[in-house]
């Protein structure tokens, strides 16, 4: 086995000769430009800092063969990085229901609490009835304007007790 010489032109004549070779193959392994010359580079620079014995005549099958051990570890990465960032999403998504649920019952526990039973029927048939002033008024037979004021007081008052901002 006659072993490479690792001199600076003999690396140099190897990766002009090699490299158009392993970056089509890489490339077609990730499908993507940067991350084929990253593997192929990778490859080199493993080949520079450990110069394995390899002969010549088999020099070409081991860097077809570490081109593609690099660009399987660069698709298992992609895949790690995909799963990490879909189970990031997913407990953000977790996180945003349980907050919004945790309002709600702040909101309900004000609206229980610090409300007239009047206040909180005009609420209820507007907001979740969606019915508008005159129809609120029309079933619990008071005026449009009563309506109104109640809605307006009962909005004040949810606002204080949560210290929500008035926009």
């Amino acid at each position: 086995m006659i072993c490479m010489d690792y001199t600076k032109q003999w690396f140099e004549r190897l990766f002009k000769d090699s490299y158009p070779h392993m970056y089509r193959m890489a490339y077609s392994m990730v499908e993507d430009a940067d991350d084929a010359k990253d593997a192929v580079h990778q490859v080199f620079a493993q080949i520079w800092k450990g110069k394995p014995k390899v002969s010549d005549d088999s020099i070409r099958g081991y860097l077809l063969a570490a081109t593609r051990n690099q660009c399987l570890h660069i698709l298992r990465q992609r895949q790690l990085r995909l799963q990490m960032e879909e189970e990031l999403r997913r407990a953000e998504e977790e996180s945003r229901d349980e907050e919004h649920e945790e309002l709600l019952q702040q909101l309900q526990q004000v609206i229980d609490q610090n409300l007239t039973e009047q206040d909180r029927r005009v609420l209820q048939l507007h907001y979740d009835e969606e019915m508008t002033y005159a129809e609120t008024a029309t079933v619990l037979g008071i005026s449009s304007s009563a309506v109104n004021k109640h809605i307006t007081r009962s909005l004040e008052k949810i606002r204080k007790t949560l210290h929500i901002a008035k926009k």
